[in-house]
């Protein structure tokens, strides 16, 4: 059960504007679940995180990463299939998608926001992910993601690392986040992956600087791929493989 009822705190906003379910202070700062028409949106203090509007960036993130695993690598022997590490729950795209295919083995999914956690278990967003959540395969870890891939993971590996929890390396949504991007955090995701694993980055733009960060902390076979968006630049996912 959450530890704080998730309500919904107030009428419809005049003019049609978002609506706002639910508002927390939690120990990284202000979290807010709003409702926009049919739409759900998070934000974090005060920047707009994403929504239920889409979802085609969320969904490649962990299609483009089980794409790179097919083409060379062997399942995870433990259960026969891939392992995937998704860092950030989000409004729940990447997990559906990470549960609607079966070869994935073994679906860890890390949120820092208990608010977030809550909200697919017993709110609003329970409409997105119930079944993924349901599912066998999946388990919730609530940590900050930045530690848990330093520390906690202990000696799990996974196929795939899957992240999601900024608006890109450039644009993180707290300070602590940019230690994710930097040479010691992306040598701890190396270290998280097993050999031949993948690194898929969610980025709002694309980052020659990043992919040059990741060269440098040695992946191989470092690309971006672009998703269209309605307008702006497009949305990205950063793409690299741990070295066999």
């Amino acid at each position: 059960m959450p530890d704080h009822p998730v309500h919904v705190s107030g009428p419809p906003a005049p003019g049609g504007g978002p609506r706002v379910l639910d508002r927390r202070e939690g120990p990284y700062g202000e979290v807010v679940l709003r409702e926009r028409g049919e739409h759900f949106e998070i934000i974090a203090n005060g920047c707009f995180l994403m929504d239920t509007s889409d979802g085609r960036s969320e969904r490649l993130l962990v299609d483009a990463a089980l794409a790179e695993l097919a083409e060379s690598g062997e399942p995870d022997g433990a259960t026969g299939a891939h392992s995937v590490l998704i860092g950030g729950l989000g409004v729940g795209f990447s997990l559906v998608r990470a549960a609607e295919e079966s070869r994935w083995g073994r679906i860890t999914v890390v949120e820092r926001e208990a608010a977030v956690i809550d909200w697919h278990r017993a709110g609003p967003l329970s409409a997105v992910s119930g079944a993924a959540l349901a599912d066998p395969r999946t388990e919730i870890v609530a940590a900050d993601l930045v530690a848990y891939v330093r520390e906690g993971a202990g000696p799990r590996r996974f196929d795939a690392l899957c992240l999601d929890i900024d608006n890109g390396p450039e644009w993180t949504v707290t300070e602590d986040n940019g230690g994710l991007y930097s040479p010691a955090g992306l040598a701890a995701c190396r270290a998280r992956l097993t050999p031949g694993g993948v690194l898929a980055v969610w980025s709002a733009q694309p980052s020659a600087a990043f992919e040059e960060a990741l060269r440098n902390a040695g992946f191989t076979d470092v690309r971006t791929e672009e998703i269209p968006v309605v307008r702006g630049v497009p949305d990205v996912v950063h793409l690299a493989r741990k070295g066999a």
